[in-house]
């Protein structure tokens, strides 16, 4: 008699499934009040840059924006180029033209992240960037793309500068505009759709970081308000 094991019951032509084995802890988001630290530090960053006519300090402000704000791949952070903010006017979104897997996918933006998009366009004007739209959003002083090595290296450098720990790296950024889309009550699948998730198994990684937010909402139930 056959042994009863997982590939019993699995026909010749069909291969087996693989299992899922991507995790995500809690030092790999950056709780709240690092937040509002690291973004602080990027404003401050952001003005001495206008001062002084640093634009790499105005870029390095964009980028803390971006990835909080987008939840976007480092690797599509780099590859975005001026054409893809589309912010002129209706519902704003950042066009992803090559997703993971070659995909593309329009990533929706709030009216306040808009608003900081257009900032920082007037800002690399005024510091002698070029604004046509194949130009990289996020450049060099001279203009040039920048690879993900030296996005890497931008954001731990705004880490120190912000006085938060070095564990986090920019991927982080991703990971924390993930949870906290979902503690602000949005459901997996507008989650998926933002970060390019192909499959929902993916996004449900996230909900393991929310105990604390469902024991809450636990033990309100039925609670009397009055």
């Amino acid at each position: 008699m056959e042994p009863h094991n997982r590939f019993t019951f699995l026909r010749k032509d069909e291969p087996e499934k693989k299992s899922f084995k991507w995790t995500l802890t809690e030092d790999r988001i950056l709780p709240l009040e690092e937040v509002n630290r690291l973004r602080h530090m990027g404003r401050k960053m952001m003005e001495a840059g206008i001062r002084h006519r640093k634009f790499f300090q105005v870029r390095d402000w964009f980028m803390i924006e971006l990835g909080l704000f987008t939840g976007l791949r480092v690797s599509e952070m780099c590859d975005l180029e001026l054409r893809d903010l589309l912010i002129d006017e209706g519902y704003s979104s950042v066009v992803v033209r090559n997703g993971k897997g070659g995909k593309k996918r329009n990533v929706w933006i709030s009216l306040k992240f808009r608003n900081i998009c257009r900032d920082f366009l007037k800002l690399r004007k005024h510091l002698g960037l070029p604004n046509e739209g194949n130009n990289p959003l996020l450049s060099s002083c001279s203009g040039e793309r920048l690879s993900k090595r030296a996005l890497q290296k931008a954001f731990k450098r705004c880490l120190h500068n912000a006085g938060i720990k070095f564990n986090y790296g920019i991927h982080s950024l991703r990971h924390t505009y993930a949870t906290f889309l979902l503690k602000s009550g949005h459901n997996l699948k507008l989650v998926q759709k933002q970060l390019g998730h192909s499959s929902i198994k993916v996004t449900e990684i996230y909900i393991s970081l929310l105990k604390d937010d469902t024991e809450k909402a636990l033990d309100a139930l039925y609670r009397n308000k009055t």
